[in-house]
This record gives structure tokens, C-alpha cells and sequence, in this order.
């Protein structure tokens, strides 16, 4: 468990002013046949740098996440633990706040987020329709893997995302 309050103040802002420029707080969607909903929403904290030290930090201090390298040479560190983020990633960056206003805007509705998925908000159409909301105003619109139309589409037919609702089918059980 993250004890923040023990982390020195020079690592802790060093730390929070690197993701500052460098940091990023997703939502992500990932078709799913075998959920009850057709998709998985999880949230992602992530860096990426050639050099690993600094991602090391991150993990050595937040005590959560993975580190990867990428084909690249890239080295990638992310956390995307629903329960990592509550309590490590949030508290660590509740302490060792950002001064832009970009990244201070895009962790509050990270953080609104996280509270609609630990109510399970995200389990229902309503919540994930409240979730989207929410991330079209994060990272400036940002590019998405899949827009809010797709998402809303796979609720119709989970398994044929582009085709139509049958009206037989929809009015013969009725």
C-alpha cells in the first residue's frame, strides 16, 4: 500500500511535474463478446521515454504498474489496476499536484471517472453514456480508438457493430 505521505517532497514533484509534461490519464474501451456488456472500460495512467530510470521512479514510488519496452526502444510505464489508481495513482497526484491547467482538467474527470467505476457505473449503458461525457473532455478531444458513435453502436448489435436492429425480432416477443 502507498504510504504518500512518505515519499520526500523533491522525488514527489519532480515525479508530478515530469507527467506533468509528459503524462497521460485515458479511458479506454475494449470491445468485448464475452461480458455482459460489449465493452470493457478501464482507465490508464501511462509515461513513455527512451531512458527507463525515470519510469522506474515511478514505479519504485507509486508501487504499481509495469514497465515495457516498445519494439522502438521506447520504454513504456502504465498503470491500468482500477484499484492501483485509487490508491496509489490518486493520492500520489492529490499530493503532488500539476501546475497546468491541461493536466490538472484532465485528472479531475480522471478522477470523476474512477468514482463512476467504483460505483459500477460502468456496467450499465447510462454510466458508460455519463463516462463518455466526461472523457470528450479529456486530452483536448484526443485521438480515441473508438469514437462515442462506435461505442454506442456495439449496444445495438454486439456482434455486428455497423448493422441494423431487426423490427421482427425486436416486436415478436412483445
Amino acid at each position: 500500500m502507498l504510504k504518500v505521505k512518505e515519499i520526500p517532497p523533491e522525488i514527489g514533484y519532480y515525479l508530478a511535474g515530469f507527467a506533468d509534461g509528459e503524462g497521460s490519464f485515458n479511458v479506454v474501451f475494449r470491445p468485448r463478446n464475452d461480458y455482459s456488456m460489449p465493452w470493457k472500460i478501464s482507465l490508464c495512467f501511462n509515461i513513455s521515454q527512451r531512458d527507463p530510470v525515470i519510469l522506474a521512479l515511478f514505479k519504485r514510488y507509486l508501487k504499481c504498474g509495469t514497465m515495457r519496452r516498445r519494439k522502438d526502444g521506447v520504454w513504456y510505464y502504465e498503470v491500468n489496476n482500477l484499484r492501483a489508481i485509487k490508491e496509489n495513482v490518486i493520492p500520489f497526484f492529490k499530493r503532488f499536484n500539476f501546475l497546468s491547467a491541461r493536466m490538472k482538467r484532465n485528472f479531475s474527470k480522471f478522477i470523476q471517472i474512477s468514482e463512476l467505476m467504483e460505483e459500477g457505473k460502468h456496467l450499465t449503458r447510462e454510466g458508460i453514456e455519463e463516462i463518455l461525457k466526461i472523457r470528450r473532455k479529456m486530452n483536448n478531444g484526443g485521438k480515441r480508438k473508438y469514437s462515442d458513435e462506435e461505442i454506442r453502436m456495439r449496444f445495438t448489435n454486439p456482434q455486428r457493430p455497423y448493422a441494423k436492429p431487426s423490427e421482427d425480432i425486436e416486436n415478436s416477443e412483445g
